[in-house]
């Protein structure tokens, strides 16, 4: 669901402008800030790329669907309409 390179960049980003004298102190900073990172964003209620584009094509599917049926119902009732005269 959540990119975990993505959060890994940005630790190692919050690391690396940490002074080389605390390396020792900025390594459990850093393996401190992923767990802050993917808890926090492990609660936003979104969905993977991968999830929004397989929802996006059966959307699609059903779409096509619908107006092919829709256009079914008009030309049953043109016809139901001709007959009545």
């Amino acid at each position: 669901m959540i990119n975990a390179k993505k959060i890994e960049d940005i630790a190692k980003q919050i690391t690396d402008s940490i002074p080389g004298g605390v390396k020792n102190i900025a390594t459990d900073i850093e393996s401190k800030t992923k767990q802050v990172l993917q808890s926090k964003l492990s609660q936003l209620d979104v969905v993977s790329r991968e999830e929004f584009d397989v929802q996006t094509q059966v959307l699609i599917k059903t779409r096509a669907k619908l107006d092919e049926m829709a256009a079914k119902i008009a030309e049953l009732e043109a016809k139901i309409d001709s007959k009545e005269d």
